[in-house]
């Protein structure tokens, strides 16, 4: 239906009156029907996809580190090339979280004591050795005062410092217990003694408290069952240093241990 010519010159004429003597575009605009689109609720925007990554996918990365980190330690023949292999080892999350460098040991490789610690901290982390700051000056003493100076060898359960020397996780000390392992397998120490719940919970597989688990004698055993070393676990030295009084408790550890130690051997 074509539109009433006379409705068009109408409307033309009111244009005029009102002043309009320009187009800008060649066909008419509804612009009531576009104002009343633009007021219509929009279809929200599709939410962006959030990628969730499975804990399948999670434990699989973890089983996969501690696969490497056995493959590394079984390599290395001696406590150089352990080092050295530690330093590679990039599977253990702490490596990529703030750590200056790996901190593996000090003392003598042959002593019959080895000590095992939790983690690093900042002194050790600057300085690359385990048990230099407070806490280790500490240990020292202790342990000279039991007549364990030159007698140690000393270590951690993980070795990278953990952010604000928080306590190292299980997980990060699953993907250092190869390494540790295969340091104990080389050093071949007659007796370990485990600071702090932390390193006892983890070396020895066991859920207790350290309170729980000081002066008493455990069996270290190695994966394949072929090495078996008496542990005793007892009080962590920056724990000593935050609780003076519990430090009766710590000497009568190392009472227990240098009796063991030095305890004579029978005729076999």
């Amino acid at each position: 239906m074509s539109p009433d010519p006379r409705a068009l010159e109408s409307l033309v004429a009111f244009w005029a009156d009102a002043g309009v003597d320009t187009a800008y575009v060649e066909a008419p605009v509804d612009r009531m029907a576009a104002g009343l689109a633009a007021l219509r609720p929009r279809a929200p925007a599709p939410a962006p996809a959030v990628i969730v990554r499975p804990a399948v996918a999670a434990a699989a990365d973890a089983a996969g580190a501690v696969e490497a980190a056995r493959a590394g330690a079984a390599a290395a023949s001696d406590l150089a090339a352990l080092e050295a292999a530690i330093a590679a080892f990039d599977g253990c999350p702490l490596k990529h979280q703030g750590a200056r460098q790996a901190v593996f040991a000090r003392g003598d490789p042959a002593a019959p004591v080895m000590v095992i610690g939790e983690a690093p901290g900042a002194d050790e982390d600057a300085q690359g050795a385990p048990f230099v700051g407070k806490a280790g000056q500490l240990l020292d003493r202790m342990l000279a005062a039991a007549g364990l100076t030159g007698r140690v060898f000393i270590t951690n359960s993980v070795f990278w410092r953990p952010p604000g020397n928080r306590t190292p996780t299980p997980a990060e000390q699953a993907a250092c217990a190869p390494f540790l392992e295969r340091a104990i397998e080389l050093a071949r120490p007659r007796l370990l003694l485990l600071a702090g719940a932390a390193a006892a919970r983890s070396v020895l597989g066991r859920s207790e408290g350290v309170l729980q688990l000081r002066g008493r004698w455990f069996e270290w055993r190695s994966a394949d069952g072929r090495l078996e070393i008496p542990a005793l676990p007892t009080l962590h030295p920056a724990f000593l240093l935050r609780q003076p009084a519990a430090k009766q408790k710590a000497w009568h550890d190392l009472l227990m241990l240098t009796e063991r130690l030095d305890r004579p051997v029978g005729p076999t």
